[in-house]
């Protein structure tokens, strides 16, 4: 059975979001918007592209006030003295799971963005019917340690559950 640290999780998710907020917040009252990157090199990838117009996922970018607030977080998820960093392992799992998206033949009819993260896959994009099959596919991946399913049913911008690319 697969478990996921859903405190240490649920706190990092929150900062992040309490960050996004504020630097949100900060754009519409005109403050310069701050550059962000993808300091912590977390792999995300487009692996199907078979619906036009599927709101594109901002991917995982930070500002440095960001990173910072993560750092800690992230260290101590990252890894102990008796265990391996468990972000390492995101590099080599995330293009597996590309090939098994790509290969099941399942998902020809989707657009799909993958982002790993400590051994957890989340999906984001569009498809035509329920997303299920799909996360229960991404699960069958060696090494994946949790699936978060953000995609949806459709191409529509309204109701989006990722942050998206401005059109």
């Amino acid at each position: 059975m697969h478990s996921v640290d859903s405190g240490g999780l649920r706190g990092a998710l929150l900062s992040l979001l309490a960050a996004l907020a504020v630097s949100s917040a900060s754009a519409q009252q005109g403050a310069p918007v701050q550059a962000r990157t993808n300091a912590f090199n977390d792999p995300f990838v487009q692996v199907t592209r078979a619906i036009p117009h599927c709101p594109v996922p901002e991917g995982p970018l930070y500002t440095e006030a960001e990173v910072r607030e993560l750092a800690h977080v992230r260290s101590q998820h990252g890894g102990s003295c008796h265990l391996p960093n468990s972000y390492l392992y995101d590099a080599e799992i995330i293009p597996r799971v590309q090939r098994y998206i790509q290969q099941d033949g399942h998902s020809d009819d989707t657009s799909v963005w993958v982002l790993g993260e400590r051994r957890l896959v989340t999906l984001m994009g569009c498809v035509q019917s329920q997303a299920e099959a799909l996360k229960k596919a991404v699960w069958l991946v060696d090494d994946v340690m949790g699936v978060i399913n953000l995609m949806q049913v459709g191409a529509e911008r309204d109701g989006v559950r990722y942050l998206v690319l401005p059109p």
